[in-house]
C-alpha cells in the first residue's frame, strides 16, 4: 500500500482545508508573556567629576579615535585574531542557530519514507495442497505534523531565542572593546618602557663618564675612595633600573601577542608620548546616552526580554496543545500503478493534548522563568550602577592624573636644577658626592615617574572611551564567518 501524506499545501482533502481556514485566524489570538516595560534605572544628571554634555566620544569609531599608524594595525590584527573574540563569534552563531531552531516550530514539520516490499506466504489447504503466494508492495509515505500555537508558546520562545541572540551579538561588541582597550594599554606601555629605556642609557652613558673622572681623580689622589665608590653605585643603580625596564617590556610584549594572536613588532618610534598623543577632546556626553553606548547594558537588557518572553511559554504550557495531521496517497502493488485512478487514500487527525497530572513539574517550570526574570532585573540594575561607575572612575583619574603630570613636571625642573646646583658646588669643593649623588638619584626617578605618569593619562583616556562604549560607532565590529549571515535584527526564517 502506498499513502502521501500531507498537511496544509496543495492536494490536501477538503476537511483538512475547512479546519486550517477556521483556525488560522486563531493562530495568532493569545500570548502569555509579560508587556515589556522598559527598565527605568536610575540615572544621574551629570556625571561625577561634572564632564563636557557636549556630544559623547563613544559615537566616535576607534579608527578615528586612535590616530597612530602601529596601533590600528595592532587592534586590526586583534580583532582578527584574538582567540577570545573568536569564541565570542561562536557564541554569537550558536544563539543564531537557536533562534532558527525556534522559528523552524512555528511551521509543518515535514517528512517522507519511501519502501517496497516483496515476500512469499506458503499456505496448506484441504483438497488442493500446498500453495505459495507472492505479496509486493511498493509505499511512498510523505507527512507532516503542525502545532497550531494558540497560546503563544512557540511564538514566545521564538522571541526569547531571538533576544538571548541579540544579547550575545551586543557581548560580542562588548568583548571587543575590551579588546581593543587592552591592546591600546599594551602599546602605551611599549611606548612608555621605549621612553624610559632611552632615559636609563643616557643616564648609563653620563654616569659612566662620571665614574670615569672620579677613577681618574682618585688615582692622581685628587678625590677618595669613597666618592668613586659612591659613584660606582649611581651607576649600578641606573644599570638595574634598566634591567628591570628590560623585562617588564618582554612581559609586555608577550601579554600582546597573546592578545593579538601572533608575533608583535614594532617599530621604534622617534616621538614621546606626549607628543604622540592626540589632541582630540573627551567628552563623556549626557549620562542617558550611556544607556544606549554601551553594548554590556543593552546586552542585558535583551536578557530581560528574553526572559519576559520565556515566562510566557512557560505559562502557556499549563494549556492545551492542538496539532493537525493529514494525508493524501494511493496504494498499488506495483511502481507504474502507484498513483493510478482509484488508489487514492486520505486521512485527517486533528489532536488536542492536555497536560492533566505532571507532578509539579509545568508549576516549576514556571517558577523558574519568573526566578530568572528577576535575576535579569538585578543583573540589568548592577551593570548599570557598573557602568557609571567606570566612567566616574575614568574621569576622576584622568582629571587627578593631569594635575599629578603637571605637578610633576615642575618637580623636574626643580630637580634637573638641584642636580646641576649640585655638580656645581661639589666641583668648586663645597659639597661632598653625596650630595650630586642624591641630586642624580632623585632626577633620575623624577623623570621616571613623568613618563609612567604621562602614559597612565593617555591610558585613563583610552579607559573613559571604553568605559563609555566607544569603538563601534555603527554597532556592526565584524562579520559571523558563517554561511547566509544576516545582519542583526533580521528574522533568519
Amino acid at each position: 500500500m502506498a499513502t502521501y501524506r500531507i498537511e496544509g499545501f496543495a492536494r490536501r482533502p477538503r476537511a483538512a482545508a475547512y479546519a486550517s481556514v477556521i483556525l488560522a485566524p486563531l493562530l495568532c489570538a493569545c500570548s502569555f508573556a509579560l508587556p515589556y516595560a522598559p527598565p527605568q534605572p536610575s540615572v544621574p544628571q551629570q556625571y561625577e567629576p561634572a564632564a563636557s554634555d557636549a556630544a559623547s566620544i563613544a559615537r566616535i569609531g576607534w579608527r578615528d579615535f586612535f590616530q597612530d599608524a602601529q596601533l590600528r594595525a595592532l587592534i586590526e590584527t586583534a580583532l582578527a585574531n584574538n582567540q577570545d573574540i573568536k569564541i565570542a563569534s561562536a557564541r554569537v552563531a550558536e544563539a543564531r542557530a537557536a533562534w532558527r531552531v525556534e522559528g523552524a516550530a512555528l511551521y509543518p514539520e515535514l517528512g517522507a519514507v519511501g519502501s517496497a516490499t516483496r515476500s512469499r506466504t506458503l499456505a496448506t489447504l484441504p483438497g488442493l495442497g500446498a500453495l505459495s503466494y507472492d505479496i509486493k508492495e511498493v509505499t511512498l509515505q510523505a507527512s507532516a505534523q503542525w502545532e497550531i500555537d494558540f497560546w503563544g508558546r512557540l511564538r514566545n520562545l521564538k522571541a526569547a531565542a531571538r533576544d538571548q541572540y541579540l544579547a550575545s551579538e551586543e557581548a560580542r561588541r562588548a568583548v571587543a572593546i575590551e579588546l581593543i582597550a587592552q591592546v591600546a594599554n599594551g602599546y602605551l606601555l611599549e611606548r612608555e618602557y621605549e621612553e624610559r629605556e632611552a632615559l636609563a642609557r643616557k643616564t648609563i652613558a653620563t654616569r659612566e663618564e662620571a665614574l670615569r673622572i672620579m677613577r681618574r681623580r682618585y688615582e692622581v689622589g685628587s678625590g677618595s675612595k669613597l666618592e668613586m665608590t659612591q659613584a660606582q653605585m649611581l651607576l649600578g643603580q641606573a644599570q638595574t633600573a634598566l634591567h628591570a625596564l628590560d623585562l617588564d617590556r618582554q612581559v609586555n610584549r608577550n601579554a600582546l601577542t597573546l592578545l593579538v594572536g601572533q608575533p608583535v613588532k614594532i617599530a621604534p618610534s622617534e616621538l614621546g608620548l606626549v607628543e604622540a598623543a592626540s589632541p582630540m577632546a573627551l567628552p563623556a556626553g549626557l549620562p542617558s546616552e550611556l544607556l544606549v553606548n554601551r553594548p554590556d547594558i543593552v546586552a542585558a537588557e535583551y536578557n530581560l526580554r528574553a526572559a519576559d518572553a520565556n515566562i510566557g511559554a512557560a505559562r502557556a504550557a499549563f494549556f492545551p496543545s492542538i496539532s493537525l495531521t493529514g494525508a493524501y496517497g494511493g496504494a498499488s502493488t506495483d511502481l507504474d500503478h502507484l498513483f493510478a485512478n482509484g488508489s487514492e487514500a486520505w486521512s485527517f487527525s486533528p489532536t488536542i493534548k492536555l497536560p492533566l497530572f505532571n507532578a509539579g513539574r509545568l508549576a516549576a517550570n514556571l517558577d523558574i522563568a519568573k526566578a530568572r526574570q528577576v535575576r535579569a532585573v538585578a543583573q540589568y540594575e548592577q551593570t548599570v550602577q557598573t557602568a557609571f561607575r567606570d566612567v566616574s572612575d575614568a574621569l576622576v583619574r584622568r582629571r587627578q592624573l593631569g594635575l599629578q603630570v603637571e605637578t610633576t613636571r615642575m618637580v623636574l625642573e626643580a630637580a634637573n636644577e638641584r642636580a646641576r646646583l649640585a655638580q656645581l658646588r661639589f666641583d668648586n669643593g663645597r659639597s661632598a658626592y653625596l650630595e650630586v649623588l642624591d641630586a642624580q638619584r632623585d632626577l633620575f626617578d623624577t623623570e621616571q615617574a613623568l613618563v609612567q605618569l604621562r602614559r597612565a593619562q593617555l591610558a585613563s583616556g583610552v579607559a573613559l572611551y571604553a568605559a563609555l562604549g566607544g569603538g563601534f560607532a555603527d554597532a556592526t565590529p565584524f562579520v559571523i564567518n558563517t554561511t547566509n549571515a544576516q545582519p542583526a535584527g533580521a528574522d533568519p526564517r
